[in-house]
């Protein structure tokens, strides 16, 4: 039981002395005591238990302080603080809370002073010399953070009044250090953002907590409103570049999309070149890429001159690094580490003999739509790998080759994914893969060659080589006569030149959107390779070009498929870039009604893509809430939208995830069309049980299209993953619709996503441990998902190849340790469960239910890695891809 603090029994020392007694002795004049005479009943009685408390809190039993500082402010009122007249006694920050709330429920004049406060008064040397010999405690301690909060209220209320606030700030100088050497790094920017100051923060961190600080500004951004979130990671690049963290420093600066500035600081600022060699790799799986000097990171370019390298061969290999050539090296690397270098057939995926009679035998019937579902398989499976069982086998002199012979087991434009999966299996190897592709080009049939030319957009997707060799060999094509084959060339340079803000390209396709005798498909592709090669660069000229042609259309065409692309690509202009689209969105409105809606919630769900604005999802969930006609096709993209916003960061996730569940419950036929395939970007790469089952129950839907949109998803969520759940659902489903041929199709092709690269790559845009989106990436992807918002015409139609669009986001999901001359180093990592740490004192562990193994290493979504060996220092603080691993000078082997 708590000690009574009025009792005048023994404190936990037994009786007390009354030499203990701090209470100053009363003034023995007779007019004091004349005073006190005069004083009512009630008064004398708060003076006589205000001095009980004064004596209280003096006493050896922290118990005791404790019960008589609550009794104090027992009876709080509303927060107020007074820092005129005696509110001195406030000012110093040295006082506990208990005297102020007490003074608070004063009930005089505003004229008089509290009758607390009189009270108190003579008392306040002797608790303020009391408070200098206490030890650090939690009553410090809460009464720090009580006056935290009360500056806070009381800033916004001068702000509004216009008052001074110089003696606030004061008082907020002393509190923050006080947090700041306290391990109570939150409150300290807490109170910085309430007070708008969060500058003074760079002066009171040091090595101790600078690190926890950043880590909570980071999180925190994510849940601010503009431009405050910009604000504060602002704060913690500087404080990074302050203690030369410079590796968190340029994640920061990719986040912040401020390359020009802050990426080139970093570089100049950094002398180590392996910790640029690190940057480097950072940049490449960021879209980064390298010309002549010139770094280019989305669309933005600085040039690595004398200043960022020193060395000519020190800038090469740089550039190597950015231009992503080890890429291929690496991931083989992994490949062979793990042993999954065979190749494998699309009948390995299927595994029909796990089924039941009826899908095994349907499965035999040689048709050219389940040839091209294989083709796709192929591709998927063995992407990267450089060989297969279709397409790379040796070729035999009789017969021209196995590849020759699968390749013209598929009809007409089945030829095109066939001879561009090429592509996808010599995925990132460039000089082989060029060479193997060549043999295509002097085939006859224009479907062929098409393949050839995507295949080779596809093969230099991520990689960027000295010589150019995807613009030397697409460009003479673009303008060619046959449709297809001007797509094939289109796409590949949008594939291989996505986020680079290419000018040249931009002036070759741009003239195909002017061209009133260009087919439809043609524009509509061209549009889309223009968005993706100058993703999230808000470029004037090409939107000019693609709001023209959008203007150009008449109403037939407006109503194709493949026109509702256009809007697309005028989103990917303006990916993720928020207020920089309302111009364009202002033009939008004067286009036709049929497109109109469309293209303003394509515009939106595209700007404010992995921004987490919750008001914009609240706007696309009002669109969706609407009951209407059948031809009205912006629901689609508003729901795709809701999962592109949302995506952010966890909360908002599971959010959008029930959000979701509720349309499919209420919304109309369209919207439940476009649900599943909007829960597939929101758990990319990441199969969580609840989103699955939900997938599972919708593929078994009455309406055909929200079963293969489900499908589809399926293989979103496990791609890459191996995920023998998911697998063996699609093993089932293939049983279910054997008949079927469209939806047997989509099984398939998510079959071949679940095992994608044997399972060592990933489709996630996020990296560095969710922190940066890359914008290919998610460009990619979401030009697929509005291709499968119409998939009978799109995807089941002749236009499949735009599944290859995948291409853009797909990455080794690896950790591959490399030494300072950039060889594989084997060392043992430990891989977990990652831990939220962010405000937590001291140092928590990271990651939980680890195992230990030796690198290279496969990541999955939520993964973190450490090293489990204190040999070597990693040059970068998150173990993700590639990391240069120095020796611990400091290290001795134990004996």
């Amino acid at each position: 039981m708590a000690p009574d603090p009025n009792s005048s029994g023994g404190t936990s020392s037994g009786s007390r002395n009354e030499a203990n007694v701090k209470v100053p002795a009363k003034d023995p004049k007779k007019k004091d005591d004349k005073k006190d005479e005069d004083l009512s009943d009630e008064d004398l009685a708060l003076k006589q238990q205000l001095e009980l408390y004064v004596e209280r809190v003096q006493d050896a039993d922290p118990g005791l302080q404790k019960v008589a500082l609550e009794s104090m402010s027992s009876s709080s009122a509303s927060p107020r603080i007074e820092l005129s007249g005696e509110g001195e006694l406030f000012s110093s920050g040295e006082i506990h809370s208990g005297r102020v709330q007490e003074i608070r429920t004063s009930t005089s004049s505003m004229t008089s002073v509290p009758k607390p406060l009189k009270f108190l008064r003579p008392h306040y040397g002797t608790l303020k010399a009391y408070y200098e010999t206490m030890a650090d405690s939690d009553l410090k301690f809460s009464f720090i953070r009580n006056l935290a909060g009360e500056i806070a209220q009381e800033y916004a209320k001068r702000q509004s009044e216009e008052g001074p606030i110089e003696d606030l700030m004061e008082l907020v100088q002393q509190i923050v250090a006080f947090h700041m050497k306290h391990n109570a790094e939150p409150e300290a920017v807490d109170l910085l953002m309430e007070v708008e100051d969060l500058d003074l923060l760079v002066e009171h961190v040091d090595r101790t907590n600078f690190k926890r600080t950043c880590l909570y500004l980071t999180s925190s951004a994510r849940y601010l409103p503009g431009p405050d979130d910009m604000l504060v990671l602002d704060i913690a690049y500087m404080i990074y570049m302050k203690f030369e963290e410079f590796t968190n420093a340029l994640q920061i600066a990719l986040f912040l999309d401020n390359v020009q500035q802050y990426i080139r600081q970093v570089f100049a600022t950094c002398e180590d070149l392996q910790q640029k060699k690190q940057f480097c790799y950072i940049l490449a799986r960021h879209d980064g890429r390298i010309k002549d000097g010139v770094v280019v990171v989305v669309g933005v370019a600085f040039v690595l001159d004398e200043e960022t390298a020193k060395d000519d061969d020190d800038r090469e290999v740089l550039q190597d690094i950015i231009n992503n050539a080890k890429l291929s090296e690496g991931y083989l690397n992994l490949a062979r580490d793990i042993e999954v270098m065979e190749a494998k057939t699309p009948e390995d995926i299927y595994k029909a003999h796990l089924l039941d009679g009826r899908a095994s035998a349907g499965a035999s019937v040689d048709s050219a739509r389940q040839n091209l579902a294989a083709t796709f398989v192929n591709a998927f499976v063995n992407a990267g790998f450089g060989q297969d069982k279709l397409m790379t086998v040796p070729s035999d002199s009789s017969s021209g080759g196995a590849s020759g012979n699968w390749l013209f087991k598929n009809k007409e434009h089945g030829k095109t994914s066939a001879a561009a999966s090429l592509g996808m299996i010599l995925l990132w190897d460039v000089d082989s893969g060029l060479a193997q592709i060549d043999k295509y080009f002097h085939s006859n049939d224009n479907h062929v060659i098409a393949g050839a030319l995507l295949g080779v957009g596809i093969v230099n997707c991520s990689i960027k080589n000295d010589c150019d060799p995807a613009l030397a060999l697409l460009s003479d094509y673009v303008d060619k006569e046959d449709p297809s084959i001007r797509i094939g060339a289109i796409m590949g340079l949008g594939i291989t030149y996505a986020g680079t803000g290419n000018e040249q390209l931009r002036y070759k396709l741009s003239s195909i959107l002017n061209d009133a005798k260009a087919p439809p498909d043609v524009i509509a592709f061209t549009a889309i390779s223009l968005g993706l090669i100058f993703v999230g660069s808000c470029n004037e000229e090409v939107a000019q070009a693609i709001i023209f042609a959008l203007m150009d259309r008449n109403e037939s065409e407006l109503g194709e498929p493949l026109t509702r692309l256009l809007p697309l690509s005028l989103g990917l202009l303006y990916l993720g870039k928020q207020d920089s689209v309302e111009a364009t969105a202002e033009v939008s409105k004067t286009f036709h009604e049929k497109i109109r809606k469309h293209t303003d919630m394509v515009l939106l769900s595209c700007a404010y893509a992995g921004t987490g604005n919750v008001l914009k999802v609240q706007h696309l969930l009002t669109q969706c809430s609407e009951h209407l006609d059948k031809s009205e096709t912006h629901q689609g993209p508003a729901v795709l939208g809701i999962a592109m916003v949302a995506m952010a960061e966890e909360l908002g996730l599971e959010m959008a995830i029930r959000s979701l569940e509720h349309l499919l419950q209420y919304g109309e036929q369209n919207i439940r069309r476009a649900v599943p395939l909007a829960l597939g970007l929101l758990c990319i790469s990441n199969p969580k049980v609840n989103v699955m089952d939900t997938l599972s129950r919708l593929s078994h839907d009455t309406d055909s299209e929200v079963a293969m949109a489900a499908v589809i998803s399926l293989g979103l969520i496990g791609a890459g993953t191996n995920n023998a759940r998911i697998a063996g659902m699609l093993r089932n489903l293939s049983s279910y619709y054997y008949k079927d041929a469209s939806l047997l199709f989509c099984v398939r092709i998510a079959q071949g996503l679940v095992h994608l690269g044997k399972g060592l790559l990933t489709l996630n845009p996020y990296h560095s441990e969710r922190f940066l989106l890359s914008p290919t990436a998610l460009a990619g992807i979401i030009t697929m998902l509005h291709a499968c918002l119409d998939l009978k015409a799109i995807i089941l139609g002749k236009y499949h190849y735009v599944l290859y669009f995948l291409v853009l986001a797909m990455q080794p999901r690896m950790l591959m340790t490399v030494d300072e001359n950039l060889k594989p180093l084997s060392v043992p990592v430990r891989v977990g469960q990652a831990v939220d740490v962010v405000g937590q004192a001291g140092r928590p562990k990271t990651i939980t239910g680890f195992q230990t193994h030796s690198t290279p290493v496969l990541l999955a979504a939520g993964d973190r890695a450490e090293l489990a060996t204190e040999k070597y220092i990693p040059l970068s603080p998150i173990l993700e891809g590639f990391v240069i691993l120095k020796e611990n000078p400091d290290f001795r082997e134990d004996n």
